[in-house]
């Protein structure tokens, strides 16, 4: 029997899946993306079946891992662009948010690891989308009011977050954000 699409899920098998998902989070940052199935069931305190039911595959569980990364990602684009609107300088809105990122990614670069090694890939995902949209709004009025550099794109930003340090310090991430924002920076950012 199949559970109906229209009914909600039932609230053991919700916490079955949160279970799943923070134990394979936690698993893959400790052990790194070879982790078993088996380990991570035993760390969300599931049956191996209760894993499999939700995600068929190791490629399915590190996709929703994944997934919900990029999801707290345009989350918070969509907040920065929110506070800019509102008056916040757009500099100041794009610099908090790569720092944000900068050391959300650092704690989160086992599951990136993994999610390249077993292919799961989320960039057409609305998620994805909103994040573009977001940060491109940030850039656009940053590059109007001169804080940022006018050549400054999207891929440059993904190219800077992807090479984050993330094995060290909290105090050598500040500095990297630090050095990776005078370099982004355009004329008015220099004065």
């Amino acid at each position: 029997m199949t559970q109906s699409s229209s009914r909600p899920a039932r609230a053991d098998a919700v916490r079955n899946r949160t279970n799943i998902l923070n134990a394979a989070r936690g698993q893959i940052a400790t052990v790194g993306p070879d982790v078993g199935m088996e380990q991570i069931a035993k760390a969300a305190g599931v049956a191996v079946g209760t894993l499999y039911r939700h995600f068929p595959t190791k490629t399915d569980l590190v996709a929703a891992v994944v997934s919900e990364f990029v999801a707290t990602v345009a989350d918070q684009s969509e907040a920065a662009v929110e506070r800019m609107q509102a008056g916040g300088a757009a500099f100041d809105e794009l610099a908090g948010l790569l720092s944000d990122i900068v050391l959300a990614t650092a704690t989160n670069h086992a599951g990136k690891a993994a999610a390249v090694a077993l292919n799961a890939d989320v960039d057409d995902s609305q998620d994805v989308q909103r994040a573009q949209a977001a940060l491109q709004t940030l850039v656009a009025a940053a590059q109007a009011d001169g804080s940022v550099r006018t050549d400054l794109t999207i891929d440059d930003l993904y190219l800077l977050l992807s090479n984050a340090p993330a094995d060290q310090t909290p105090t050598a991430m500040a500095r990297w954000v630090d050095l990776i924002l005078f370099g982004i920076g355009g004329p008015a950012a220099r004065r």
